[in-house]
């Protein structure tokens, strides 16, 4: 992981924004995030959670997640934002998404970029390791961090065997 600290990440922050901004479209009752996937500083695919379809009858974010069975390991109604930029690169710019880099953003209550913790989301490190984006990168209180996408997934599944 590189760590950009908050003074020197004037190039990086842009994008960060960015991502924010297409958060702003995320239809999460619980959080909302935002995901873009850049190629040489152009934006190849973007993405916000939302139920699938954005379909408001697949909507399940009140429900008692502890009711679902073992096998759902994945307690959110939502399409993730990181899944929904890779669909969004691999339909629009399929020659393009292998060495991109992925940023990923979510918003505070009052709409601002939020600190984001320790990388956490198998499903979403695995398909981007899967379609070959570089680099995953998060806003964090460090600085901006940029990991390798072969260390953020190992980063996530090192999280979830803690829980």
């Amino acid at each position: 992981m590189k760590i950009i600290p908050h003074s020197k990440s004037l190039e990086l922050f842009p994008f960060m924004e960015l991502a924010g901004e297409v958060a702003k479209q995320a239809t999460c009752k619980r959080s909302k995030c935002g995901s873009i996937i850049v190629k040489n500083g152009k934006v190849i695919g973007s993405g916000f959670n939302s139920p699938p379809g954005n379909l408001e009858s697949e909507r399940r974010c009140t429900c008692d997640k502890k009711t679902l069975d073992f096998k759902v390991t994945d307690k959110t109604c939502c399409i993730h934002a990181e899944q929904r930029a890779i669909m969004d690169a691999l339909k629009n710019h399929p020659n393009e998404i292998e060495y991109s880099r992925l940023y990923f953003a979510r918003l505070s209550e009052s709409g601002e970029i939020e600190f984001s913790g320790e990388p956490y989301c198998t499903i979403c490190s695995k398909m981007a390791l899967d379609t070959g984006i570089k680099e995953f990168v998060l806003y964090r209180k460090e600085g901006i961090c940029i990991y390798d996408t072969e260390e953020y997934n190992s980063f996530s599944f090192a999280y979830k065997n803690h829980i």
